[in-house]
């Protein structure tokens, strides 16, 4: 018997599996990295030792207008740990700045002031100047050219008005965008609504190279490079964090550079060779990032990439905060046919894309690959309508997936964490 643990909400789901059922648990050797310094140190130790850029307290000298681009609540993005030394280290070159915080929800809810002091502590939220970005507020965007996409590059004039943009952030595999960090803070963080659209498009994410762990040639990531650069971000502090949500490494710098080197370290630890198996068993990571369906997408995609086609796979997602999108879930709950809702959607030209399409999109390929199983605290007829089977245990989507696969004797690959894993061939 292996017991694996997967993370689940703010808990972690066990399940003990017989020797010859489990063939493969695929993790990040990120979990066995030693980082030689703390926390506090590795960033402070990046913030003094940029790449490709002078420190930011030399940036800061002489600019009245500062703006710190910082991820919403639906990311684990260490604020506490990064926002007090970003702030130290502007007002250590002038500590005159007037300084605002720009929180890049992209197209997501607003960020609660509950959550924003959950995730920068008391002292910041009452005492600096904090602006959440709205992708609707039409009077807050600024067009600032078009994108090699050829989507209107619309940003959130805070951001373009600023004499110095810098922006915090952590670097992880993503799903469609290789990686998340960097460049991310503007597109989608801080954009309009219609110039994530463009970006998202179904050509894009159809391309074979806007998947995890790419961004040579990934056409979704240099529009999103285009509109950091054109922006003028000039400094970022990123990070990588293991599986407890804590620094193990830190870079600082030029948008594109520092961003390079995060992304080489993180390639270097989280790449896995594929076990394809009958069933396939994977997570959102637990909270923050498995609070809605739309986010879970995201750890389905590493099952996809191991499952057998016609297999099955388990997606365990606490899902407590709902679907995580309207458009989200009628795309997926109004048509029956899923074949039909992806023909529509490759049809439609770049400037034609609809809010959630690209998600939708993605879930669509890997309900094409193999049946998904559910597991999480959402209401059963909510799943079902999203094409997907409701489970409430480990336990329960294992007897379901042998009914599916019509035998019990079957090969099961685990991912604990299927967002920070790049599974490779």
């Amino acid at each position: 018997m292996k017991e694996v643990l997967f993370p689940y909400g703010k808990e972690k789901l066990s399940h003990k599996f017989e020797s010859e059922e489990l063939v493969g648990v695929l993790t990040s050797s990120i979990e066995e990295y030693k980082p030689e310094f703390d926390e506090i140190t590795l960033v402070r130790n990046a913030l003094e030792n940029p790449i490709g850029s002078a420190t930011l307290s030399e940036l800061a000298k002489e600019k009245k207008n500062i703006v710190i681009i910082a991820s919403d609540h639906t990311r684990p993005v260490p604020s506490k740990i990064i926002m007090p030394l970003m702030l130290e280290e502007i007002r250590k070159g002038n500590p005159d700045a007037n300084i605002t915080i720009l929180i890049a929800t992209g197209c997501h809810r607003g960020t609660t002031k509950e959550e924003l002091i959950s995730k920068f502590g008391e002292e910041i939220v009452n005492n600096e100047k904090i602006y959440i970005h709205d992708c609707d507020e039409k009077e807050k965007l600024v067009n600032i050219g078009t994108l090699p996409s050829g989507g209107a590059c619309e940003i959130n004039s805070i951001a373009i008005e600023a004499d110095l943009l810098v922006a915090e952030g952590f670097i992880e595999p993503h799903f469609f965008a290789g990686f998340s960090g960097g460049r991310k803070s503007v597109l989608p963080g801080i954009a309009g609504r219609s110039t994530v659209l463009a970006n998202h498009c179904s050509e894009f994410i159809n391309n074979d190279n806007a998947r995890t762990g790419i961004l040579n040639g990934n056409p979704i990531h240099e529009d999103m490079l285009w509109a950091a650069k054109k922006a003028d971000l000039k400094f970022i502090v990123n990070v990588v964090l293991n599986a407890e949500k804590e620094v193990i490494y830190a870079v600082a710098g030029d948008v594109e550079k520092a961003h390079k080197k995060g992304t080489d370290f993180l390639f270097a630890q989280c790449g896995v060779k594929a076990i394809c198996s009958d069933v396939v068993i994977s997570t959102n990571g637990g909270y923050p990032l498995d609070q809605n369906v739309y986010q879970a997408v995201k750890g389905m995609t590493a099952a996809e990439a191991t499952v057998k086609q016609d297999g099955v796979i388990i997606m365990l997602a606490s899902s407590s905060d709902g679907i995580g999108g309207e458009h989200f879930y009628h795309q997926l709950a109004d048509e029956e046919d899923i074949n039909k809702t992806m023909e529509i959607f490759l049809k439609r030209e770049r400037n034609e894309t609809v809010p959630d399409q690209w998600q939708t999109q993605i879930l669509l390929r890997v309900l094409m690959r193999a049946r998904v199983i559910y597991v999480s605290e959402m209401d059963d007829e909510i799943v079902e309508k999203m094409h997907m089977i409701p489970a409430h245990s480990i336990d329960e989507a294992i007897v379901k997936a042998k009914e599916i696969l019509g035998k019990e004797d079957i090969k099961i690959t685990a991912i604990p964490d299927g967002v920070s894993v790049m599974v490779t061939e």
